[in-house]
Formats: structure tokens, sequence, C-alpha cells
């Protein structure tokens, strides 16, 4: 009963996502008329109760443990623990692909009540958002449904992928979807201003909150990938260039991008053409993410879904989103306007250069995951593009946006003028040459890189700082203030995260030993002693655990287990941490010795100041929770600027309003 019923609720999803479109575009073509808007305002409620209620009918068959339904079979087991029963609702590609179809109907019905504040261009968005939506939901009802029968039924279940039962793997998805979901409400306001003939700076005010909550929400989840990669694969890193990881960076970087430039648009005009680009390549990219981890073109550890029918299918859709975007902007570009002028040193200059630089770093990303996949298509020998390449192109890159980060917020808007942000910085410049030495004398023998991304990290934590006693108190309103501590918390976690990355990049060498109990390593310092092992049985899984004492951490118990559901053996990591960094402890099969004593293959590693990523990367969540927030507050509490009038003197500090900017 439950297949049956959920399959006709996506059908009934898919209808009411095409009456959706159609309605709001006849309401756009008269004007915002309430009728028509009504009408599809009721259609994007239907879409999203269709899906709600399809989506807790299938939890409802994981936690019933329905093993009729294909994808609840091929996703869980009778012996799973409940809260990765519920979890497999979205562990695997059907299902995922309902969770993003609910969302992408969840915006649709936002757009319809808390869209662009013009009539007919928020019922265009609406209508584009239901192109969306039809797109989706006609791949889940035709050719992914997670509703699908399965006779005969299996008793037990073939079981989540263990490497998925974690945690952080529970929540990281939907962070995932919802940032790449929500940049398709940035592509639709981008797409409706084009085809209203909207002026840039309306069109950049309309999407930027929801480009901001989006790119918040996909810094999180990145960040629980990252971190769930550390400890959980047992590999000792946290970032691998993995196309799949790729396939999330790109449309972040954008997402950066888009965010300064939507601010730079809405405050004085300037590029106006660009920010709209931004929006349409930023959702196009993240349709490309879904091409590459379900297509079955990579292999990666992420991926899962190696069906290439199906890939055509994203592909298909992925060729309507980008033609109706950029035929659109190809079009119809002229009517942003052209914005204003700008000295080379103004606020507006520094943000197009940010912006180029990361939209070049997200070009380079690109290429190197899509260029085995030409090969490929070319009959030529396969290759593959790995680390070396990404160190050597998109990170200079970044690193030079490191370097401009903290001088935006204290130049003035279009007049120009660097002196006066110099001499805001003036601390943090002589911090440069400070951290460079101190960074070299930590991590002596480091590459010379990680020493420059230390400096710069250190630079734009000064400047972070800096800005937060500055630019806090000059605000007026509350919900300027907010922007305003939301802007400094973002870099500031920037800056964090590249010393927790420069840190981690000159760790010493990882240690690969074969020990018995009693025998002892050293690793940066720290004794590490085998004490015993012992069985530690799971609910769904046998595991061997190991109690390792490391000097100044304490024991550690990492473990080795056998999931017998999916016949697949994992590690778990032991993690001894502190302020210098993590002790980091994996173990592995046992092998007999000639002496016919056993010994446990044992991977010791030291990672510097692993925890600044973290923090990093929570300030930049909580940094742009705090400026969406203040975003939302400034149109209601803070009058804003008009169009035509006169921008701020030379050195002048930044407005209330756009204190968050």
């Amino acid at each position: 009963m439950i297949a049956e019923a959920g399959r006709f609720l996506v059908a009934l999803a898919f209808i009411a996502s095409l009456a959706q479109m159609v309605l709001a575009w006849r309401g756009a073509d008269h004007g915002g008329l309430e009728g028509w808007t009504r009408a599809g305002r009721a259609a994007a409620e239907a879409a999203v109760a269709s899906a709600g209620l399809a989506f807790l009918l299938l939890i409802i068959a994981f936690v019933q443990s329905d093993f009729t339904i294909a994808y609840v079979a091929g996703h869980s087991h009778v012996d799973k623990p409940l809260v990765y029963k519920i979890a497999g609702a979205w562990g695997g590609h059907e299902g995922s692909m309902l969770l993003w179809c609910l969302l992408l109907a969840v915006f649709g019905l936002g757009l319809a009540r808390v869209g662009p504040r013009e009539p007919a261009m928020r019922s265009r968005a609406v209508s584009f958002q239901g192109l969306l939506q039809t797109l989706f939901f006609g791949f889940l009802a035709f050719a992914s449904n997670p509703f699908d029968r399965l006779d005969p039924a299996p008793v037990q279940g073939n079981d989540l992928n263990p490497i998925l039962q974690d945690p952080a793997l529970v929540m990281h998805p939907p962070l995932l979807y919802v940032g790449y979901v929500g940049l398709s409400a940035a592509f639709a306001i981008a797409a409706a201003g084009l085809m209203q003939r909207s002026g840039g700076r309306e069109v950049a005010a309309a999407l930027r909150p929801w480009a901001l909550g989006a790119w918040t929400s996909l810094t999180a989840g990145i960040a629980l990938g990252a971190w769930w990669a550390y400890y959980e694969l047992g590999w000792g890193g946290w970032w691998f260039w993995d196309p799949v990881e790729n396939a999330s960076f790109m449309p972040w970087l954008l997402g950066a991008a888009l965010i300064h430039s939507a601010i730079a648009t809405e405050k004085r005009g300037a590029f106006p053409g660009w920010t709209v680009f931004l929006a349409l390549l930023a959702y196009v990219l993240s349709i490309l993410g879904a091409f590459l981890v379900r297509s079955g073109v990579i292999t990666s550890v992420h991926a899962f879904a190696l069906d290439p029918e199906r890939g055509v299918w994203i592909l298909g859709m992925l060729g309507v989103s980008a033609v109706a975007g950029f035929a659109l902007f190809a079009t119809r570009a002229g009517s942003l306007g052209e914005g204003d002028g700008f000295a080379p040193t103004s606020r507006e200059a520094f943000i197009g250069a940010n912006n180029l630089l990361l939209a070049a770093a997200a070009g380079v990303v690109l290429l190197g995951t899509l260029y085995p996949l030409f090969v490929e298509l070319l009959g030529m020998p396969m290759v593959s593009v790995g680390p070396p390449y990404f160190d050597a192109t998109a990170t200079p890159l970044m690193m030079a946006a490191l370097a401009l980060l903290p001088l935006a917020p204290f130049l003035p808007w279009a007049n120009g003028g660097a002196k006066p942000a110099l001499r805001q910085m003036r601390a943090a410049l002589a911090l440069v040459p400070v951290a460079a030495a101190g960074a070299a004398l930590l991590w002596f023998g480091a590459p010379v890189m990680a020493v420059i991304a230390g400096a710069l990290g250190a630079w734009v934590l000064a400047g972070a700082a800096m800005d937060a006693v500055s630019g806090i108190p000059a605000a007026k309103a509350r919900g300027a203030k907010l922007a305003a501590a939301g802007r400094a918390l973002a870099h500031a976690g920037v800056g964090f995260i590249a010393l927790g990355a420069a840190a981690d990049a000159s760790r010493p060498p990882d240690i690969n030993a074969a020990m018995a109990p009693g025998e002892t390593i050293e690793i940066a310092g720290h004794r590490v002693t085998l004490r015993e092992i012992a069985r530690a049985d799971g609910p769904n899984y046998l595991a061997d655990r190991a109690r390792v004492s490391v000097s100044g951490r304490g024991d550690l118990f990492p473990e080795r287990r056998f999931y017998w559901g999916a016949d697949q053996h994992t590690r778990e990591v032991g993690l001894g941490s502190g302020i210098e960094g993590d002790v980091y402890l994996s173990i592995g099969e046992a092998r007999p010795r000639a002496d016919g004593s056993t010994a446990y293959e044992v991977r010791a590693a030291f990672h510097p100041l692993i925890w600044a990523l973290g923090l990093g990367a929570s300030l930049v969540v909580l940094g742009g929770l705090l400026a969406l927030i203040g975003r939302l507050r400034a149109p209601v509490l803070e009058p804003r600027r008009k169009a035509g009038a006169v921008a701020p003197g030379k050195g002048a500090a930044p407005e209330p309003a756009e204190a968050g900017a």
C-alpha cells in the first residue's frame, strides 16, 4: 500500500509542479494578477504537500523494513539502528532525489510567499522554479522512482553502505541539498528578472538572501563531509580533490562570488550582468554535480547510483536549465543596466577582483574534474587528475583572494582611496612578517605554499578582528549590526581555515607499522603503545577494538568493523585531540609473524592545528546565518538608499544598512 500511495504522490507532485509553472507564468503575463498568482501558489502548496507526504511514507517504509520496496531492500537491514534506518531514506540515489525534489518544491513555495516584491517578477520566478521542479519530478516519476516494487522481497535487506552509517552523514546530504537547491531560487529569480527586463539592482536585492542562505547551508554540508572523511574513512585526510568533493566545491566558490557581487550590484549598481550570470551558472554547476555523482562517469567513495541511463536524464535536465537560463541572459542582459563607474581602489573594484579569482578557481577545478572524462570520451588512454594539479592551479588563486579579502570592508564605494583602508590595516600589515616567521618556525621544513597560506590566514584574521572593532559599532540598527558581525565572523572563519589547512599540509609523515600488544612507536613526540585487542560487536557489525595508550592523550580506541549485511569492512579511527593538533590512529588486519605472534596493522598520524578547520567552518556558517538575519531585517528596520543617491565620500565608513556587505 505504501508503494502505491508513494507512486501516486510523486505523480501528483509532478502534475502540481507543471501546473505551478503554467499558472504562475500566466499570472506574470497579467502583471501578477491575483487570481492567476493565487492559483500558482496553490499549485506550489500541492507540490510541497504531495512530495512531503511521499517522503514521509518512504521513511515509514524504512522504519517498518518494508523490503517489498526495492529501494528500501537495497539500503536497509532488519538489524540496523533506527536512526540509520531513517537516514537510509536519503542514503541512496532514489531517496536522495526525492529529498532534492521536496526541497525544490519547498523553495518554490517560499518564492510564492516571500519572493521578489514586484508581483509580476515574483510570479515569473515561481514559474521558473516550477519548470525546475517539473524536470526533477519527471525524472523521479519515470526513471528513478523510490517506490518501485521488488518481488520476491528479501528477508533481511542488503543494508545501507556502512561508511554512511555515521552521525555526520545523517545531516551531510540534507545540508548539501539545501545548498544546491537553494541556488535554484537564485536561478529562478535571475531568469525572472531577465524575462521581465528588471533592473540589475532589483534582481540583486531579490536573489541575495536566497543565495546567502543556500551558500551557508552548502558550507555546513561541505564541512560535515570533510569532517566525516577525516575520521571515518581512515585515510588521514580531510580533503582529497575527489571529483564528488569538487562537484560541491565549484558551486560554493561561485556562490561566494555571487553573494559579494550581489552586494555591489544592489548598493552601487556595479556588475549587474555578472551577478545574474553567476546566479545562473552556480545552479547549473549544482546539476552538473548531480550528474557526476549519479551517472557512473566517475569513480569515487562518495558516488552512488552508477547508472548511465539515469545520467542521460540528468544531462538532459542540465541542458534544459542551461539553455533556458543562458539564452535569456544572451538576449536580455542589456536590460539589467551597465552600472555606475568606480575607481580602481574602490570597494567595487576589490569585490570584482575577488569575484574573478573565485570564478577562475572554479574554472580550473571544473577543468581538472572533467578533463579525464573528455580524454576517455575521445578514446585516448585514461588519465587521472589529482591533488598536484589542483594545488598548483586552484590554490594560488584562492590565496590571492585571501590577500585581498581583509581590505574591501575598509574601502569606500565608488570614489576609491586605498589610504584609509591601509591606515585601518596597519596593525594587520605589521603582523604579516611576524606570522610568516612564526609559521616557518612552527612548521620547520614546511612547503613554501603552506607558510604563505599560514601568513595569509593570520592576515585575514587580523583584518576580521579590526573589521569587528570598527564595523559593528558603526552600524546603527540591529539588523545592520548583525550583518556586520556576520561579515567579520565569516571572514575570521576563512582565516582559521587557511591556518588549519596550512598546518595540516606541513604535518610529519604518517607511520604505518605492524604492532603486537606491548609494542611502541613514536610520532611527533608522542609515544604510541598498543595495549590490547578486544571484541566490541555492535547491533549490525562485528568489531575488533584496540586500546592504544598515547602519551599526553590517554587511551584511544580505534576499531576494525565487519558489517555482515553489506559484507564490508570499515575502520573507526581513534583521535587524541589537543591544542597543538590531533594524534590520529587506525587499525587494520591481523598478520601472523614468523615467531608465532600476531601483529596488527596500525596507521599513526599527527595533524597539527586541525581544530582550526572545524572552528573556521563553524564561524563561516554562523557568520552567514547572522548576515542572513541582518539582511532580512534591514528592509523592515532600515530604509534603503535610493538608486540615485550619492555614494559615501572618500574614506567614509560603511553605511549602517550595508555594514554586512
